[in-house]
């Protein structure tokens, strides 16, 4: 499958947040009537986490992007999956984007744009991040299993869809080739949780300078 987009207007409600000082960590609390979430990022952490989700295949997901980010996720969240997975995967992924934004901050001194290709046996992917302001994202998964596990593979685009528009960023993702549609799906986690802690890493050459021309990210 695969599915681009750009900017689109979310009606539900702002997420309750803040940011601590001194420390690049970021909190949300988000409930909707489809969702209750509430969820703790550090950037510099040490691949710690806590994360339930209700879809145990995507707990995994984010817990090895957790992992391979050296982030530290603590993440809860309540969904209708009576209903369908759909605003549970869509929603972490805006909160998580969310998380991201306010821990970034001013995002002065950080590298901005980061990418990787990420080998997992006979599956390659690729997944390339710009913390720009601006709202994009494509994903081409390649999987072709309604199914992996417990997880609704159609909604793999609408989680990040979801993390684009929280966190103001362009996330691009892609399988090269590959034959287990288990590793397609978790090679571009690893890929995308690589890149995005290049984006964020910081630069001490430029540690007061915004990574934009324009002045303004």
């Amino acid at each position: 499958m695969k599915k681009t987009a750009s900017k689109r207007v979310s009606k539900r409600k702002p997420a309750a947040s803040k940011v601590t000082e001194g420390a690049r960590t970021g909190v949300v609390k988000r409930n909707t009537t489809e969702t209750q979430i509430a969820l703790t990022l550090t950037i510099d952490g040490t691949g710690k986490y806590s994360v339930t989700t209700g879809i145990r295949f995507f707990d995994h997901m984010l817990e090895l992007f957790t992992r391979h980010g050296g982030f530290d996720l603590k993440l809860k969240c309540k969904g209708d999956l009576d209903v369908d997975q759909h605003h549970t995967v869509e929603d972490v992924g805006i909160a998580l984007g969310e998380a991201f934004a306010q821990a970034l901050g001013d995002k002065k001194g950080i590298l901005r744009a980061g990418y990787f290709v990420m080998a997992m046996d006979e599956t390659l992917a690729v997944a390339a991040v710009d913390l720009s302001g601006r709202v994009a994202y494509a994903v081409d998964d390649q999987v072709t299993a309604p199914l992996v596990g417990d997880f609704q593979t159609e909604l793999l685009p609408d989680f990040f869809d979801g993390f684009a528009r929280g966190a103001k960023a362009n996330v691009h993702v892609k399988t090269m080739y590959g034959r287990s549609n288990h590793h397609k799906i978790e090679a571009i986690f690893k890929a995308f949780a690589r890149a995005l802690r290049g984006a964020c890493s910081r630069d001490e050459r430029m540690r007061e300078m915004l990574p934009s021309t324009k002045g303004l990210l």
